[in-house]
């Protein structure tokens, strides 16, 4: 598989960010609520453990994106 640039990276990170993960936490709420509404301990586990698992599969498209593009040019040009 071929590695995604640092351009291409930053976008699917900032589209995931600004839409991806709304619609995960809309469909976390939902799912949750469809059953009886579980004890307030494990609501909170729940959502914890939610709030970790969506980032594992998307850890590469974050890696690195905070630190300068290092393909760029190092004068700025």
């Amino acid at each position: 598989m071929t590695e995604l640039s640092y351009k291409a990276r930053r976008r699917l990170s900032l589209l995931v960010l600004v839409v991806g993960l709304p619609v995960y936490i809309i469909v976390a709420v939902n799912v949750i609520a469809l059953f009886d509404r579980p004890p307030f301990v494990v609501e909170i586990l729940v959502y914890v453990v939610l709030g970790i698992v969506w980032a594992l599969p998307l850890r590469a498209v974050f890696r690195g994106i905070g630190k300068p593009d290092p393909d760029a040019d190092p004068d700025g040009r």
